[in-house]
């Protein structure tokens, strides 16, 4: 008995249903490089379209999309190559150093005995402990080498994994911005079958708050590096230009603009610097992040997208809880897009 239409249709749909799943379970290690793909081009396409036009005319399918690309990786690339120099050219020194402490010991910071308190005590137990060579080799060898040994491979394990899925990103980046223009008409196209002119106009609000939330993390991250950045040269922490820059680009990374005011600070103590400049570095880079993140932040990024501070802010912390970095940016897209369903069924704009 042949199927009547409805039947054919709930096939069709239910076919395809399972063949999206199927795709999503087989690539489901590569989705997150795929979704970063497509938020870094929708972030860069209007200046990708200028350029590519002003600069090149249009003249290569390939070369704009392939500049673009290799641009993004540099800009990602190169604060990591800095780092890794830096660590590099210390390595001499930090061994040095090492034999220095087998030798004499660690010796006891200036400051320890001044503080209140326990001042006194902590004064002691360094000396007891961190002081003595034969106490700190005898620590030392008690560390399990073992675990060490385990974990350095899975870290290298993990690193290699990460570099494959950045060369994936990067790949699947230069195709989206490649064939950009077919696949926004397809993504409008397939919205507009669906749901109408709202599913083109949700699309749109998505490809908006993707840009909004895009430049706003990066305007964020500029300023707080930036003034964070001028507290390093007045206290006086060594590198203070790298430093500045690790903290403009970890400012991008759930906590790492925090780890690298810490690791400021503990290298401004270890280079002689006082304890209250150093408790000062702490408390001005911690307000000023604290305000970065929870005020301006989410101002830029709701300024841009017509978002509440209200959604934008939940939509941030709550899209790292539970995405992870991805969530950062996924939330408030998400958030765009709850409003726009509620105001297409409230028939307003506003």
């Amino acid at each position: 008995m042949p199927f009547d239409s409805r039947a054919r249709t709930v096939a069709r749909v239910a076919i395809a249903i399972l063949v999206v799943l199927l795709a999503a379970w087989v690539a489901r290690d590569f989705l997150v490089a795929l979704t970063w793909a497509v938020v870094i081009a929708i972030a860069v396409w209007p200046i990708y379209i200028r350029c590519a036009i002003s600069v090149l005319g249009g003249r290569s399918r390939a070369v704009a999309p392939l500049l673009f690309t290799f641009l993004t990786g540099l800009v990602l690339l190169v604060p990591i190559a800095l780092a890794v120099h830096q660590i590099a050219q210390g390595s001499d020194a930090f061994a040095h150093s090492l034999n220095k402490l087998q030798q004499s010991g660690i010796p006891v910071p200036a400051w320890l005995a001044r503080l209140p308190i326990a001042g006194e005590y902590l004064d002691l137990w360094w000396r007891t402990n961190l002081g003595d060579p034969e106490v700190l080799i005898d620590w030392l060898r008690g560390v399990n080498t073992e675990n060490i040994t385990a974990w350095t491979s899975t870290l290298g394990g993990a690193l290699l994994h990460r570099l494959v899925l950045f060369a994936f990103t990067l790949v699947a980046l230069f195709l989206v911005l490649r064939d950009g223009a077919w696949l926004a008409d397809r993504a409008l196209a397939t919205a507009g079958h669906l749901l109408g002119r709202p599913g083109q106009r949700l699309v749109r609000k998505i490809a908006d708050a993707i840009r909004a939330t895009v430049s706003g993390t990066v305007a964020a991250a500029i300023v707080k590096g930036a003034v964070i950045g001028v507290a390093y040269v007045l206290t006086g922490v060594p590198h203070p230009l790298l430093f500045t820059v690790l903290t403009m680009v970890l400012a991008m990374v759930p906590l790492g603009a925090w780890a690298a005011l810490a690791a400021a600070v503990l290298i401004l103590l270890i280079h002689g610097g006082t304890w209250w400049v150093a408790a000062g570095l702490a408390g001005f880079g911690a307000a000023t992040l604290l305000i970065g993140e929870n005020l301006v932040q989410p101002a830029l990024i709701g300024g841009a997208a017509r978002l509440p501070f209200l959604l934008v802010l939940i939509g941030i912390i709550g899209g790292m809880q539970s995405f992870g970095l991805l969530g950062l940016f996924l939330g408030p897209v998400i958030m765009a897009a709850l409003l726009t369903i509620w105001r297409e069924w409230i028939g307003g704009e506003d």
